[in-house]
């Protein structure tokens, strides 16, 4: 929709002012002239047939008959007139009019040398009256149509928004602002409306943090006291004296440390996922590049060693070109080392871990696929979600924490990569994460 500012609008609204009236005088007279041309002939050819009956009956002025007759013969004709004598005195009048009332004339009445009278004459010149009323109808069409003009595009949009604008105070965000025409007002209402949107996002955003807010404490709540618990327990047996052979009191013993090394576990991925709110910073500021082939190798051969206690075995593979990454090391490494995590608990003995990279454009991708069970379909779009885990997995004995993938997605986000998850075609999960090559770094 095109637009104009106010000093457009005021120009044009006067320039209407002007123009359409004469414009609305030139086409009605272009349409009715011909008509009002035979009407004036009309008149002026009634006119000389009232003077020639006033001056043939100059007898007969006196005469109250004769004039009503007269009166009564030229009463429609739209034509006025008074018959005085030489001293100005008045014998009589037909219609109603003013002697110097424009548009009258005068014929005087002379005979034998004679003057006997003069005759005034007043015919209603329609073309005038046609011009003056177009005239006025013309410019009060003009405020008209820039009075509607004015109340649609400036007036009612105001009004709209002082509405909207209480609305807002009392909290109702929900409301629609009508368009303008008129540059400054469309450029309020938009922002208006932008700052309408962003009021509602930020609800939203808000009401959406609530929510994980109070799924986040629940959630911690549920993760510490059942570890706590157990504990507790354990410790209160051997506080008692209820163990009676030092191969119990060692089980006891292995149970607590089990229990203490869950909730430290808990407590560093508690400690690193509320990190990663601020990790956008962070990660801005200290950056620094990174060989990624050797970079995630260094991180594999420290969970071979892991992975073979468990009879598991990780593969490995790399290709011959090197590049380079810009970004925190020691937040990439903790990611890596999540995901690894997550496959070395969910891989059974016997099973294969494979961790390979690859460069696809200006990505370096890297996949870490397991053996293990898989994801069920419903958790997929779920498994990045803080403390989502399956309820059948959730229990202290797989390890877990519900933040170990979440941490792994929010900083690789942060460093302009992601991270997805899927089921491999063979068997096990499969999560293919990417990091954007460094451009001033790239080798090869």
């Amino acid at each position: 929709m095109k637009t104009f500012n106010i000093r457009q609008f005021i120009f044009v609204g006067l320039l209407s002012m002007i123009i359409l009236p004469r414009l609305f005088y030139v086409i009605t007279s272009f349409v009715l002239q011909p008509m009002l041309d035979h009407r004036s002939q009309t008149q002026e050819a009634m006119a000389d047939k009232f003077v020639q009956e006033i001056t043939n009956n100059t007898d007969k002025w006196h005469d109250l008959h004769w004039q009503n007759t007269l009166r009564n013969k030229f009463q429609s004709s739209a034509i006025a007139a008074s018959v005085a004598e030489p001293s100005g005195k008045k014998l009589f009048q037909i219609g109603h009019f003013q002697p110097k009332q424009p548009n009258s004339r005068q014929v005087t009445v002379v005979e034998n040398g004679k003057v006997l009278g003069v005759i005034t004459l007043f015919i209603f010149n329609q073309n005038q009256f046609f011009g003056m009323f177009s005239s006025m109808l013309a410019i009060a069409l003009a405020f008209l149509l820039i009075g509607w003009q004015m109340g649609q595009y400036v007036l009612k949009p105001l009004a709209a928004m002082s509405l909207a604008a209480r609305r807002i105070a009392k909290g109702d965000l929900d409301f629609e602002l009508p368009t303008s025409r008129v540059t400054e007002v469309a450029d309020v209402r938009a922002a208006f409306q932008a700052m309408g949107d962003g009021l509602r996002e930020s609800l939203a955003r808000q009401a959406k943090l609530e929510e994980e807010r109070r799924f986040f404490i629940t959630s911690i709540a549920h993760d510490l006291r059942t570890p706590l618990f157990a504990l507790r327990g354990y410790l209160l047996r051997l506080e008692q004296g209820l163990v009676d052979s030092p191969e119990k009191m060692a089980r006891y013993v292995s149970v607590c440390r089990q229990k203490s090394e869950q909730l430290e576990r808990l407590i560093s991925d508690l400690f690193a996922y509320s990190k990663t709110e601020y990790m956008e910073q962070t990660a801005a500021t200290y950056r620094e590049s990174v060989e990624f082939g050797p970079w995630i190798k260094k991180i594999v051969d420290h969970f071979r060693l892991l992975a073979q206690a468990q009879d598991v075995e990780i593969i490995f593979q790399e290709p011959e070109k090197p590049c380079l990454i810009q970004g925190d090391p020691h937040l990439l490494e903790r990611a890596v080392e999540n995901l690894l995590e997550n496959a070395l608990r969910h891989t059974p003995p016997k099973g294969k871990i494979t961790v390979k990279w690859c460069i696809e454009g200006q990505r370096a991708v890297f996949t870490i696929t397991d053996t293990g069970p898989g994801i069920p379909t419903q958790d997929l779009p779920h498994v990045f979600e803080p403390f989502y885990r399956a309820e059948k997995s959730r229990n202290p004995e797989t390890g877990g924490t519900g933040l170990g993938l979440t941490i792994a997605k929010r900083i690789l986000n942060t460093h302009g990569g992601d991270l997805a998850a899927t089921n491999h075609v063979l068997q096990g999960a499969e999560f293919i994460g990417w990091l954007p090559i460094s451009d001033s770094a790239q080798e090869g």
